[in-house]
């Protein structure tokens, strides 16, 4: 017996029509694409070394004119990843979320462009807008300061 034809044979007899018709879905949509030898993924740029030390989590510590020390309870975190970013805020003595939001970003050498793409609702203004900011890392320091927009923020390196 051929495969295709054990294959077929064992669906019919021990799958649902509903998962035959799923199964025969997926696999009319895959038969689309077509596979080539040529087609090879194309190799991102090698982050630069301000991108990989941007990645991990953020404490809010102040303003680069008056810095602070990291608040022991609630607080606020920014993480980010090699693409994405976030913004959480909790109260320090219920830890209830203040605010959330994120999205993606972009880097060109020492600019920093972040879009929030989602948010809760006491932030829901920000969906959808851009900001731009020059950063520097100096050790575990993070400074954002804010171009056309007043955010000028100082970020420790949470442990």
């Amino acid at each position: 017996m051929k495969a295709i034809d054990m294959q077929t044979s064992i669906l019919s007899h021990h799958a649902t029509p509903l998962a035959l018709v799923g199964l025969l879905t997926l696999l009319s949509q895959t038969a689309l694409l077509p596979l080539n030898a040529q087609d090879k993924p194309t190799a991102n740029a090698a982050p630069s070394p301000f991108a990989k030390n941007l990645i991990g989590t953020w404490t809010l510590a102040g303003t680069p004119t008056d810095p602070n020390a990291i608040p022991a309870a609630g607080g606020r975190f920014k993480f980010f990843t090699g693409h994405h970013w976030c913004i959480t805020q909790a109260a320090p003595q219920t830890g209830q979320t203040i605010f959330h939001h994120g999205g993606t970003y972009q880097l060109n050498g020492d600019e920093y462009v972040e879009t929030v793409e989602y948010a809760n609702t006491s932030t829901t203004n920000l969906i959808g807008r851009t900001f731009k900011f020059t950063c520097k890392i100096e050790g575990n320091t993070l400074t954002q300061s804010g171009i056309g927009n007043p955010w000028k923020e100082v970020w420790k390196r949470a442990n």
